[in-house]
């Protein structure tokens, strides 16, 4: 079997994982619906027409669980698509949206946009102008430091977490006890809770635009892993490039912040899993990480929904899970290189 066909059979492999996923979590929660059940409602056929209130199951999985489902898989592609696209970029597998600073930016301009009243698509111009900007501000500072390099990114992009995270601490303060504050904690844990086909559908238009624009631009992020000189000499425009990777992962994290809150590491350690599978090509490693990410933040939904009586914010499943897979990649990151990942 060539190797060709390994990828082929991998791909496969995701798209029927994640579909019978999406299917199982439909009938898991609080309220378990019986998956003969689960797939007459699928199958019936009525879409679109009025729903009695007294058809239970029509209104669990049509109403309340389907758009979940569908915007936790475009959310994890999303996430782990971003992850893995700046991991190219910057050449090594412990940069992040997190580690870089743009999730606590975009979070911001959430909480800003929570605060003001403004409307979702504000919300995501928000997140994303908070988000760009942050990592714009690490990049900067990393690139004027003496020595320059990954540790003074992380180092930059620690410096802005803490300042966008002193920001939102300082909202929190202001915020009015009563109405405000409670909804915000909970947003900034992380939480589908609120999902609907409309959030649904403006995740969706974000994946088509950043995530098509960085598949797309897979074969370029490949020459620039081989360095910016090398890149430069093959006739690519590294800092043209660069920024635009940058800006779509930013629309990424923006879109993902407005219609979820705080959700972290997915971008981190999802990609690092896809690239010991499929290798660092970029036309193999985004795909995969993609699916991987819906998968996995999928099953992480399905356990925020089902551990306890009450759902627990899936932003503090993710970081429990991510934090030790990122000391895992710290400590054999120093033991090999970029090449070895």
């Amino acid at each position: 079997m060539t190797k060709i066909s390994k990828i082929s059979w991998l791909f496969l492999f995701l798209f029927a994982v994640l579909a019978v996923t999406m299917v199982l979590s439909l009938g898991i929660g609080r309220y378990p619906v019986a998956y003969k059940d689960v797939a007459g409602v699928l199958f019936s056929g009525s879409y679109g027409e009025p729903i009695d209130p007294d058809d239970f199951n029509r209104v669990v999985v049509e109403i309340l669980r389907l758009p979940r489902i569908i915007l936790v898989v475009l959310v994890g592609m999303g996430l782990a698509l971003a992850g893995a696209a700046m991991q190219g970029v910057f050449r090594n597998p412990l940069v992040g949206p997190e580690i870089a600073g743009v999730s606590a930016g975009a979070s911001f301009g959430g909480v800003l946009a929570i605060l003001m009243n403004w409307r979702e698509e504000i919300m995501v111009l928000a997140a994303f102008i908070f988000g760009f900007g942050s990592l714009t501000a690490a990049f900067a500072i990393s690139h004027r430091s003496v020595r320059g390099g990954l540790l003074s990114l992380i180092l930059a992009g620690v410096v802005m977490s803490s300042f966008f995270s002193a920001l939102i601490g300082l909202a929190s303060y202001v915020a009015d006890p009563e109405n405000k504050l409670p909804a915000l904690i909970y947003w900034l844990m992380g939480s589908f809770s609120a999902a609907s086909y409309e959030r649904a559908a403006l995740m969706a238009g974000i994946m088509v635009i950043s995530g098509g624009g960085l598949l797309g631009l897979s074969w370029k992020i490949n020459l620039l892993s081989l360095g910016d000189s090398d890149a430069s000499a093959l006739g690519i425009k590294v800092d043209t490039l660069r920024w635009t990777v940058v800006a779509l992962v930013a629309l990424i994290v923006a879109g993902q912040v407005a219609v979820s809150g705080g959700i972290g590491w997915v971008g981190l350690v999802v990609p690092h899993i896809a690239r010991m599978l499929v290798g660092p090509e970029h036309s193999r490693l985004l795909p995969v990480s993609a699916l991987m990410g819906g998968i996995y933040l999928l099953l992480m939904d399905d356990l925020a929904r089902s551990i306890s009586a009450f759902e627990v914010p899936i932003g503090l499943l993710t970081s429990l899970a991510g934090s030790p897979a990122f000391v895992y990649l710290l400590l054999r990151a120093r033991k090999k290189g970029w090449g070895d990942q």
